[in-house]
């Protein structure tokens, strides 16, 4: 079925042949002209206000969208940036408006988790940090993480989303600390506990450029990471 087809006939007192950008509604009308100039429509559905041609494209209605994409597919900031014809402070305020309206997804209650850390650089290469995150066992997804230095009170953050849903069991690396912050009733740290979390890992150091170890990309920014990690794996 063709667009056309799906969302009907276009506006035909008005002559224009588009759609809304935002719900794909052909119910538009004009709302007077921008402040160069141009035609500005709007839509009587989602009352949401446009111009079919922008002279700067970071205000097009899809680049958040493809801000998105590229960002899951392991462009970096400058690249992204090119690809899309905007500047890179652009970007970057773009990238945090859109984290910070991702909620972190909510937790099962009685699920076994493997927890892991990750070694990363923010600033520059002798800026350690560490990211920490668990995974659910059974369903392969991130249910938190946090960012920072490797020490309890950075694991903590993540153990204390588990405790709070009643985690069956965690299965961790022998990191000692590990053995400080969780009961022994429901610790592992068996052979090969760890391997669905250790092949994520590998995922995302492939995915995001930033976080590849043989690299000069790097983060300058704890905020923008942060915002980064939960695009790609809550979005």
């Amino acid at each position: 079925m063709s667009l056309q087809e799906r969302f009907g006939t276009l506006c035909s007192r008005l002559g224009v042949e588009f759609l809304c950008p935002h719900c794909h509604s052909n119910n538009i009308i004009k709302s007077g002209k921008s402040s160069t100039g141009k035609q500005r429509y709007q839509c009587k559905n989602c009352h949401k206000r446009f111009i079919t041609n922008y002279r700067y494209k970071a205000y097009m209605p899809n680049t958040n969208h493809k801000i998105i994409q590229l960002t899951k597919e392991g462009l970096g900031i400058r690249s992204t940036a090119r690809v899309l014809g905007i500047s890179v402070t652009t970007l970057l305020k773009r990238i945090l408006l859109i984290a910070s309206k991702i909620k972190q997804p909510p937790i099962a209650i009685g699920k076994s988790y493997e927890v892991d850390e990750m070694r990363i650089f923010i600033g520059k290469k002798s800026r350690l940090r560490w990211l920490v995150y668990a995974l659910d066992r059974e369903t392969r997804k991130v249910v938190a993480f946090n960012v920072c230095r490797r020490t309890n009170r950075t694991l903590s953050v993540v153990l204390k989303s588990l405790f709070l849903s009643k985690a069956k069991m965690i299965y961790t690396d022998k990191l000692k600390n590990y053995g400080y912050l969780i009961s022994r009733k429901i610790h592992r740290t068996v052979f090969r506990s760890t391997n669905h979390i250790e092949r994520h890992n590998l995922t995302l150091r492939t995915h995001l450029k930033r976080l590849n170890r043989k690299t000069i990309c790097y983060s300058r920014s704890l905020a923008v990471l942060m915002a980064t990690i939960i695009i790609y794996l809550w979005y």
